[in-house]
């Protein structure tokens, strides 16, 4: 009898793990196009959005494809799906598939947030962190650029990304520029001693020119 029941949990387990997972997997492959058989009309929104967010901090904590992680590709599949006006959602799937290495999907859904409404400037940060943390510091710039044009001036993450940029590219002048903005939104110890850094090289460079 023990040997029957562990074979029916053996051919069950597999049965349970697909149906529970196939809306992420979908999603992994880059499916934006499965559709959940469920009435929207019955979701509660507010609990929804605070179990995604509960799973998304543990999922990133994590960084791989676990039950947590799962779970929250599942609940941000739906609640895009039921509500596709929220561009939090697609930003949030963008962000999970990019701590699981899955780039084009990751920029899919950060595209996504971007087409619902061009204007809002957190699409353009997210896809300025996706480059910036793949060292690909012009894109990465561009998209920081567009973030600060379209509400992100006083931004810190922003100002500080973009500084640091242009400080790798040696552009001084832009660099203490926004890093300056960026100090006076959170005044650091480190993020002065970056700028005194900057301004002294800039002061031994004009000497050296200058003789």
């Amino acid at each position: 009898m023990n040997y029957i029941v562990q074979m029916i949990r053996f051919l069950l387990i597999p049965l349970i793990l697909c149906f529970t997972l196939l809306p992420s997997f979908s999603a992994l492959r880059g499916g934006v196009d499965y559709k959940i058989p469920f009435d929207y009309t019955k979701l509660n929104q507010a609990e929804l959005e605070s179990k995604a967010e509960f799973y998304y901090t543990s999922a990133l904590n994590t960084k791989e494809l676990n039950e947590n992680m799962t779970y929250a590709l599942n609940l941000y599949a739906l609640l895009s799906d039921a509500y596709p006006e929220n561009i939090t959602y697609f930003l949030r799937l963008g962000k999970l598939y990019d701590v699981l290495g899955k780039d084009r999907y990751a920029k899919g859904q950060f595209y996504r947030a971007m087409n619902v409404n061009p204007s809002r400037p957190e699409p353009y940060f997210y896809l300025g962190d996706f480059y910036y943390e793949r060292e690909q510091y012009r894109k990465a710039l561009k998209f920081y650029l567009k973030a600060y044009d379209f509400g992100y001036s006083e931004h810190y993450q922003t100002l500080e990304k973009i500084g640091t940029i242009y400080q790798k590219f040696g552009d001084t002048e832009n660099a203490l520029y926004y890093l300056q903005c960026a100090v006076v939104l959170n005044p650091s110890d480190d993020l002065y001693a970056r700028i005194n850094n900057i301004k002294s090289a800039d002061d031994i460079n004009s000497e050296y020119y200058k003789n």
